[in-house]
């Protein structure tokens, strides 16, 4: 790299984790919407901290909280008020492009309906993150090429999502969503499209993540399939958090 302190450079300074910092640090995390002339909460000072590797569940009825704390975690909104500290970097704080630089390379998500590009094959639908890292094309092959084979989804490499089962899309999205080595992963009922087999393999898969490799999981799901692995589970209800466990 050249000499020079570029804004590349910068966001990456700014954005730097502490070492063993917490996971997630939140204190007062609030999110309001305004709508026309109503106020919605979306969350209600919340306060939680969850240490690195662990494996969260978030329970609570629709509209009780938990996509909209995910979407904070993952960057993709921001907070109203409070704090908000994901591994150890401040999204109140960020800057646009350090939060694009964040989605990219420090979070994986897994959404409920896939998310997966139709006109992609599996292994270009894995692989895109990695190329708009700017990534080597080969490198980014390589890697798609291990998470074909440890989700048994070499056989589908070529195929495009239509022509695959609704466990495989929800594999594949996985697989999309590991592409970068992100160090927190969160799934937004991931098994709410499946039946109750392959929602117990897409859990198990995000279990071994957990347990296996030390990634930070945390799961926003209505579903009891996780319960069993979780490490700590947390009831939202209005915006708050009612129980943790």
């Amino acid at each position: 790299m050249s000499g020079g302190f570029n804004a590349g450079e910068e966001t990456a300074v700014m954005m730097s984790a502490p070492k063993d910092a917490p996971a997630i640090e939140a204190t007062g995390l609030t999110r309001i919407y305004h709508l026309g002339a109503s106020d919605v909460v979306g969350l209600d000072h919340v306060d939680i901290q969850v240490p690195a590797g662990q494996m969260v569940v978030l329970k609570g009825n629709s509209g009780s909280g938990k996509s909209t704390l995910l979407a904070l975690l993952a960057g993709l909104d921001r907070p109203t008020s409070g704090r908000l500290f994901v591994t150890g970097r401040d999204l109140q704080k960020a800057s646009e492009a350090e939060l694009t630089r964040f989605r990219r390379d420090v979070v994986g998500m897994v959404f409920q309906s896939f998310n997966l590009l139709p006109t992609l094959t599996v292994e270009e639908n894995i692989c895109l993150p990695a190329l708009l890292a700017g990534r080597p094309v080969a490198e980014s092959r390589s890697k798609s090429g291990e998470l074909l084979q440890w989700l048994d989804l070499a056989a589908r490499r070529h195929h495009l999502p239509a022509q695959l089962s609704g466990g495989e899309m929800q594999r594949t999205a996985i697989a999309r969503a590991l592409i970068n080595n992100p160090e927190i992963i969160l799934a937004d009922e991931p098994t709410g499209n499946l039946d109750s087999r392959n929602g117990e393999t897409v859990i198990r898969l995000l279990a071994e993540l957990n347990r296996g490799l030390g990634r930070t999981v945390v799961i926003a799901t209505h579903s009891t399939l996780a319960d069993r692995f979780a490490g700590m589970t947390v009831t939202l209800k209005d915006g708050k958090i009612t129980e943790r466990a």
